[in-house]
């Protein structure tokens, strides 16, 4: 095996770093950005906002099909060519959504844009680990999670705030300078470390099954909520056609020569528990970073930026402490820190179940904060664990497995949360309106409301929509309440790996 290049230092490092993680930014900036500007962007290219949720649903089934291939591409391209091919099309892509003139054009360019992304996380996360000494290789996972983690927050921050006060192309055109700056930096700086390539056969028959399971899977997801989920045809057809087609997938994958995905990783214990950990604690972190602020533009009459910079702290907090959580990872058994990670999250949900309609600013950021602390060790942690063992060839292939693991769980999170919302906010409605009924309640407030001004219909109105708010906020607190729980029990998942070896630092690359 051709020797390892000797890792960078001084200042080319910081400048290829700060690179790398700006790749990563970008893409995952842009999962989430648009998330907030569909009606602006329905309105503006004049179709309705149910139709407006393709440019979400294509970007995420191009995207989920291409992560998995990145351990292939890699192989047979090498891992520094296909990242900053990856990140020249991306910015090229980016450009044509934000040119787009219709909403069929637009979803033509995402679903290029999600399938041309792939690379970009896993193959920005080979080369942060590449790249940095061995015994700096903590360092080099802290950077990369703050840009995963920070990427959601700011993505409905920045989205919203440049639907509210400019065109909503700009949503897209951004992309064009990081992205130019990005692949100039990398290639140039990293071409002459160019990792072994061999001639892979192309596993069709495993391509097109993945296709097929992850496009139908993603549809029903994307498309369950407004449909009814299985009382409609065609999401019944998705969900049929996603379990034969993933079930074929598996067993064509595990018994063919030269697989597309390299499921056999999944041998190993870290790599497996360590996994289901990430996508189960990722996917409670990924519901309630949607839920929030959609309940604050819905019900408590914030605007996208404002719901957005709400946020904002716990980006900030993590960003402060992941160098510190970097340092640390290296001395601390990484189960200790993924546990610190968990009671974090459960208490800041905890706390979030306390929330009452007259809640100020304040009380919305202070568990956000405490998530912050979170977020700083929560990718390190789990990546140290899953990634222990797995030797630098077979790294690209974990880490994109690993993505799109995580991907598919955001997708199934986003649907669950969302469609949960809205059913447990019918349930409290309905208590509601039988407590209140049409007794002494309701016509002592509708007096009040009378003396006031008002009308005996707009008193009705307004006392309905008391209700309402309320059952939100009911609905709101029960899923806060339930993923402090479940985070609760990810502790108990994360003691059944093994304790990562090499000291106790990230030693993926070892």
């Amino acid at each position: 095996m051709p020797a390892q290049p000797a890792p960078l230092t001084g200042g080319k490092l910081a400048l290829i770093a700060f690179a790398l993680a700006l790749g990563t930014f970008m893409m995952v900036l842009d999962t989430t950005i648009a998330n907030v500007s569909l009606t602006t962007i329905a309105g503006n290219l004049g179709v309705s906002s149910d139709n407006s949720t393709w440019i979400i649903t294509a970007f995420a089934v191009a995207n989920g099909v291409a992560v998995p291939l990145t351990g292939w591409l890699m192989g047979r391209f090498g891992v520094v060519r296909t990242f900053c091919t990856a990140v020249a099309l991306f910015t090229l892509a980016s450009f044509l959504c934000g040119i787009a003139w219709s909403l069929q054009s637009l979803i033509v360019f995402r679903i290029i844009q999600g399938a041309v992304s792939g690379p970009m996380m896993p193959g920005s996360q080979a080369l942060l680990i590449s790249v940095f000494p061995s015994d700096k290789r903590s360092t080099a996972l802290g950077v990369w999670s703050m840009t995963t983690l920070v990427g959601p927050v700011m993505g409905p921050i920045l989205g919203g705030y440049i639907s509210d006060n400019y065109h909503w192309s700009w949503i897209f055109l951004i992309n064009v300078p990081f992205g130019i700056f990005t692949a100039l930096v990398c290639w140039r700086g990293l071409k002459t470390r160019e990792t072994p390539t061999r001639k892979l056969p192309i596993d069709t028959v495993g391509l097109g099954l993945l296709v097929v399971w992850v496009g139908a899977l993603q549809i029903m997801l994307d498309l369950g909520k407004n449909a009814d989920w299985f009382a409609d045809t065609t999401i019944c057809v998705m969900a049929v056609v996603a379990a034969i087609g993933f079930v074929a997938w598996v067993i064509w994958e595990l018994t063919d020569a030269n697989p597309a995905v390299d499921l056999s990783l999944f041998k190993s214990r870290n790599f497996a528990i360590g996994n289901i950990a990430f996508c189960l604690g990722y996917a409670v972190f990924f519901a309630n970073i949607l839920i929030l602020p959609l309940w604050l533009q819905t019900q408590v009459g914030y605007t996208a930026t404002w719901a957005g910079l709400i946020a904002a702290p716990s980006g900030i907090v993590a960003v402060v402490l992941s160098p510190f959580a970097a340092r640390m990872s290296g001395k601390i058994d990484a189960r200790i820190l993924a546990t610190i990670a968990f009671m974090a999250f459960a208490l800041s949900y905890y706390m979030r179940s306390g929330y009452t309609t007259t809640a100020s600013s304040w009380d919305f950021m202070l568990p956000l904060l405490v998530q912050g602390v979170a977020m700083s060790v929560f990718f390190l942690s789990m990546l140290t664990i899953s990634l222990d063992g797995i030797p630098p060839q077979r790294l690209p292939s974990a880490t994109g497995i690993s993505n799109f693991a995580r991907i598919v769980a955001g997708s199934f999170a986003a649907s669950i949360i969302t469609t949960a919302w809205d059913r447990r906010e019918a349930l409290h409605q309905s208590r509601l309106s039988e407590a209140v009924g049409q007794g002494m309640p309701l016509q002592m407030a509708s007096e009040a409301l009378q003396r006031m001004g008002a009308t005996s219909t707009q008193a009705a109105a307004a006392i309905t929509r008391q209700m309402v708010g309320q059952a939100y906020l009911l609905a709101s607190t029960d899923l806060f309440r339930v993923s402090a729980w479940l985070c609760a029990v990810l502790i108990v998942i994360v003691w059944f790996t093994r304790r990562p070896k090499g000291g106790h630092g990230p030693v993926a690359a070892d």
